[in-house]
């Protein structure tokens, strides 16, 4: 499917307000409802649309503290690599997890209540297999954290 200017406009909307009706959808884009709502479903059926979440924020929810850990694997064999990430998938304290090139293998955001309860999330993740050593670097601020992709 194409992005056409009408798909950029209902894409750029809904990532400004996905929990928006169609109707109200189809109005901020001067689009009949039944033609709206087709090109959103084309476009999830099409994978350009992959879900839709809710964002949280972490102050609020008792988890302030960013830290991006970088992992480093005993060896890079697939074997090496499918158990790790298969392994840090049930840790729900990651946030996002990015198999990297460069000196380390993964890059994890991990959020924490403070830095004790960094502590009990660092001795889990000593646990994971193949690997070889950690670094962690607490974030002091955040300066942007956009959440949108401007299409």
């Amino acid at each position: 499917m194409t992005l056409d200017n009408t798909n950029r406009k209902i894409l750029n909307t809904l990532q400004d307000n996905a929990r928006m009706s169609n109707a109200d959808l189809a109005e901020a884009i001067n689009l009949s409802p039944s033609a709206c709502l087709r090109r959103v479903r084309q476009m999830e059926s099409d994978g350009i649309i992959s879900g839709y979440a809710l964002l949280m924020d972490q102050v609020a929810i008792g988890k302030p503290t960013s830290v991006f850990v970088e992992v480093t694997l005993q060896d890079q064999s697939e074997e090496s690599l499918e158990s790790f990430e298969k392994a840090i998938k049930d840790y729900s304290d990651v946030m996002e997890c990015y198999l990297m090139s460069g000196d380390a293998d993964y890059l994890l955001r991990v959020v924490a209540a403070d830095a004790s309860d960094f502590e009990r999330i660092h001795k889990l993740l000593g646990k994971l297999p193949k690997l070889s050593r950690t670094r962690s670097n607490f974030v002091l601020r955040t300066v942007n954290n956009r959440q949108k992709i401007k299409v």
